[in-house]
Order: structure tokens, then C-alpha cells, then sequence
């Protein structure tokens, strides 16, 4: 299996979705969304917001793994880093996502529990790259010096 492409292709699918997100947040903050923006909610804002958050940014490190994968050279990555690192994406902002639709009394909803576990495989998978890392080389660039 090509996890460099796994990688790209999941990184950029869900860079889209949490990009699309967070225009819905946008917009429910600008039409002034009481379900959104309503001081009783600020647990859920929040969590919406750390979901965003974290959605993002675990799409740009599954796109950097794709690339780390293709340009360094004898990396090797243990299939379940690359499960790890994937499941990270989609359980840590879900479990803040989750526990956002329903709040209970400025308390997150009980999906925020997805949430350590989402941690935990995030550590697991940039550990598991970090030490892939040790000892290998870099691909020379093909392009010239300018």
C-alpha cells in the first residue's frame, strides 16, 4: 500500500471538509446565530472552534506525512502509524464536534470523550514518524541551485 498517496488523498478530502466548516461557523456568526452565539452557549462555540482547530491542523500533518513519506528516503512507516495518524484526524475534532451539539449546562456533550483517544493516536503517530526519521537521508533536489 502507498501511504504517501493515503496520506495526500486524506489530508487534502478532509482539509476540504474542515475548510467548509469553518465557512459554516463564519456564517453562523455573521447571520448572529442565537444557537451559535447565545452567551448560554459558549461550551458550544468552543467546542465547534477547537473542533475546527484541530480538524485543520491534523489534515496539514497527515498532508506533510504524504510528503515526508515520498522525500525521505528509507523512511519507514509502520502501517499502524499511518492508522494512527488518520484515525487522529477524524476522532480528536469529532470528539470536540460531538460534544458541542449538545451541551449541558456549559458542559460539552459526552462525545468529548472521543477526544483523549483521538489524542493518544496523534501521539502515537507523530512519535511513530519522529522515529522513523533517525538515521535517514534526504532525496537531493532534481531543480538547480537559483
Amino acid at each position: 500500500m502507498n501511504y504517501s498517496n493515503r496520506h495526500l488523498r486524506f489530508g487534502w478530502g478532509a482539509l476540504a471538509i474542515y475548510v467548509c466548516l469553518g465557512i459554516g461557523l463564519e456564517m453562523m456568526h455573521g447571520f448572529k446565530i442565537g444557537w451559535y452565539l447565545d452567551v448560554g452557549n459558549e461550551a458550544r462555540r468552543l467546542m465547534f472552534t477547537l473542533g475546527h482547530f484541530h480538524g485543520t491542523m491534523l489534515s496539514l500533518v497527515n498532508i506533510a506525512a504524504g510528503l515526508t513519506i515520498r522525500g525521505v528516503d528509507g523512511l519507514k512507516v509502520r502501517p499502524s502509524v499511518s492508522f494512527a495518524l488518520i484515525w487522529a484526524a477524524i476522532l480528536l475534532p469529532g470528539g470536540f464536534l460531538l460534544g458541542g451539539f449538545v451541551t449541558y449546562d456549559g458542559d460539552p456533550g459526552t462525545g468529548v470523550w472521543l477526544v483523549p483517544l483521538g489524542a493518544l493516536l496523534m501521539l502515537y503517530g507523530v512519535a511513530g514518524f519522529a522515529l522513523g526519521c533517525t538515521g535517514v537521508q534526504t532525496i537531493p533536489s532534481k531543480r538547480g541551485k537559483r
